[in-house]
């Protein structure tokens, strides 16, 4: 599995979690969350395997101690993810990259 399949089938099953949450009262966030993390996906699928984002990710272990596997986020990047609401999809990985770099957006 390439770097791309792994870190856009992370954000597939995340969008799917969010769709299958029954909560009152959400006011819609979960759709929007499910609908940007899907938005995403199809952006991340559309990556070269050897672009700057992926590199980082892989740098920072999160496809494995080789850099290659599945994607695995540490528990901020995970965060991240799971909080997402809404956002064009390379903001997102913006967030993500300057959490890795430990540096605000």
């Amino acid at each position: 599995m390439s770097r791309t399949e792994s870190l856009a089938g992370y954000l597939r099953d995340q969008a799917r979690r969010k769709l299958d949450r029954v909560e009152i009262r959400d006011r819609g966030r979960n759709a929007r969350s499910a609908l940007a993390l899907l938005d995403a996906t199809v952006y991340v699928e559309s990556l070269a395997e050897d672009d700057p984002f992926l590199e980082i990710l892989g740098e920072a272990g999160c496809f494995g101690p080789q850099g290659f596997g599945e994607f695995r986020p540490g528990e901020e990047i995970a965060r991240i993810i799971r909080f997402w609401e809404s956002g064009e999809p390379g903001r997102l990985l913006a967030e993500i990259t300057s959490a890795l770099q430990g540096s605000p957006v």
